[in-house]
């Protein structure tokens, strides 16, 4: 086992972290291009500039984001009393800082039209409130998998991520095939098998890994990336483009499983540099603060942008300098400061929810619990591609029927329910959110 599992906390991991989610905001941030004009906002994408693909290459973060989190899942699900206990706290803990953000956003769509916000720029703040949703609906579904893949993983070792990428080539034949929609399968096969190599850093050989052997493992995984750029159907950008025919990112293709290979090598290459990076008290307590507010940083970052995005180009009339120009350099460290300031308040009021205990222990057995998950996966894919619309557009069509399915599986992972009455509460809770949501209106 990786020494770093028996002290506990892995300054490596921790910064790992920091940095995927960093990268992520600033990204976030700083690729809008937006302009209004006569009820209709603008958004175009910096990263969309000639020959700024190559940025990509380093800020699509999210295979590290995966690597992080399978290693932090092995090393607290070996320490957990059961599978069932470990699969329960880790559903309630993802869900829980979710419950303010759905219950602002509810409402908020309301609110704007009432305040006189046109009907398209409501809907593009609606859709980037929610889009972000997708990932954690994929990792609780990457949760609820860990418990055989963490056998699988003691049984077969590096084969498990090899059969995965073997799994998600195939994939991509048939998506670029004319099967299209297939392509969503590589959703689980590229993200679980990045989360494999996860458990290969706390248990196997990636945790103690030389900076040659880490250095050739980031050629080979940028080159391979590279090659299938230059010969294959494969887009250079790793994140979706605006107008482009292919993403890597939607669905996930099997380079970014290559990419996530490349930049992991990089990073345990310069394992020893970043743990005493990691080691100062400035950066030390940084990171103790930033993390256990992983998720609540990831979830509001989004609408503190259209915060900002409101007041200054909604509100103020500023449109985006051309990416590139002077003035769009003298201006984005302004912007990003203002958006941080925003995110900053936001996690005074609602970070308070995944710093809190999640509760008591759940009773609940392991079926309702992946019932559980499968209901918070499928709610917040759902709103995910929805977003969050108005409520007097209609309750059916808007986001409640979303909010309901992702807030009961959250209420069935607390505690066991009899089988003969599960769908009545199930009922019951999808009612009373329609009923809150009707005398908000």
């Amino acid at each position: 086992m990786h020494t770093s599992q028996k002290r506990g906390r892995d300054r490596f991991l921790d910064i790992v972290r920091a940095v995927a989610i960093l990268a992520v905001v600033v990204q976030h941030w700083g690729m809008p291009v937006l302009s209004y004009s006569d009820g209709h906002l603008s958004t175009g994408n910096a990263l969309a500039t000639p020959g700024w693909w190559v940025m990509t290459w380093a800020s699509q973060v999210m295979p590290l984001v995966f690597f992080a989190g399978g290693a932090a899942n092995l090393i607290s699900f070996t320490r957990a009393e059961s599978s069932r206990s470990w699969l329960a706290a880790r559903l309630k803990r993802l869900m829980l800082p979710v419950l303010p953000l759905v219950a602002v956003w509810l409402f908020v769509p309301d609110i704007l039209r009432g305040m006189g916000i046109p009907e398209q720029p409501l809907q593009v703040g609606g859709a980037i409130a929610a889009q972000l949703l997708w990932f954690l609906a994929v990792y609780v579904l990457t949760v609820l998998l860990t418990p055989l893949m963490v056998a699988a993983h003691r049984r077969w070792g590096l084969k498990v991520p090899f059969v995965m990428l073997a799994a998600a080539v195939l994939v991509d034949i048939a998506r670029f095939n004319d099967l299209g929609l297939i392509g969503f399968a590589n959703a689980i096969f590229v993200w679980v098998a990045v989360h494999q190599l996860g458990f290969h850093y706390t248990q196997g050989r990636l945790g103690s890994i030389g900076r040659n052997a880490a250095l050739g493992m980031a050629g080979a995984g940028f080159g391979i990336t590279a090659l299938m750029v230059a010969f294959g159907p494969y887009p250079a950008s790793m994140i979706g483009m605006p107008g482009a025919p292919v993403s890597n990112m939607s669905p996930p293709t099997v380079l970014l499983a290559f990419l996530a290979i490349g930049q992991i090598g990089l990073l345990l290459a310069f394992k020893p540099q970043l743990n005493a990076l990691a080691a100062r008290p400035n950066l030390d307590a940084a990171l103790k603060w930033i993390g256990p507010r992983f998720m609540s940083v990831y979830l509001w970052h989004m609408p503190a942008l259209i915060v900002v995005s409101g007041v200054a180009v909604y509100g103020l009339g500023y449109s985006t300098p051309e990416p590139g120009s002077v003035l769009w350099l003298t201006m984005v460290p302004a912007w990003l400061g203002a958006c941080g300031l925003v995110l900053l308040g936001l996690l005074r009021l609602f970070a308070r929810f995944e710093t809190q205990s999640s509760g008591p222990a759940s009773t609940a057995h392991t079926p309702q619990l992946v019932l559980a998950g499968l209901a918070i996966s499928g709610g917040l894919l759902g709103l995910a591609a929805h977003g969050f619309a108005p409520l007097s557009d209609g309750l059916a069509q808007g986001p409640v029927p979303w909010v309901a399915l992702a807030t009961g599986g959250f209420y069935l992972a607390g505690k066991q329910i009899p089988v003969s009455e599960l769908g009545t509460r199930l009922l019951g809770r999808a009612v009373s959110v329609t009923e809150l949501a009707q005398l908000k209106r």
